[in-house]
């Protein structure tokens, strides 16, 4: 096995661990998304878990859409962050995969 070989292989797998992190990211946001459309419970443990790591992935969105119903701007909101989220993510996979 050649040295370029493996470099290869280590920035395919960086590009993998990184797809990875970006895509859980994007599940945790949608998946609030989803919990607040349909009404869960919020003292659960899981439910909180979620709301609060979505918290920490909203790029500061939480509040750019103000609508009149308070889950339309959960979806409006978490769900830019999401998409944002998915960019970056291709975005910086893209780049690493390009490294020679």
């Amino acid at each position: 096995m050649t040295v370029g070989t493996t470099a290869r292989r280590g920035i395919d797998a960086l590009g993998g661990v990184l797809r990875l992190v970006g895509m859980l990211i994007v599940l945790v946001l949608v998946v609030h998304i989803v919990l607040t459309l349909l009404d869960a419970n919020q003292a659960n443990q899981l439910a909180m878990l979620i709301h609060e790591t979505a918290d920490t992935f909203n790029l500061g969105l939480s509040n750019l859409f103000l609508p009149a119903d308070p889950k339309l701007g959960v979806v409006l909101n978490y769900g830019t962050a999401a998409l944002i989220w998915f960019a970056i993510t291709q975005v910086v996979v893209r780049l690493v995969r390009r490294i020679p």
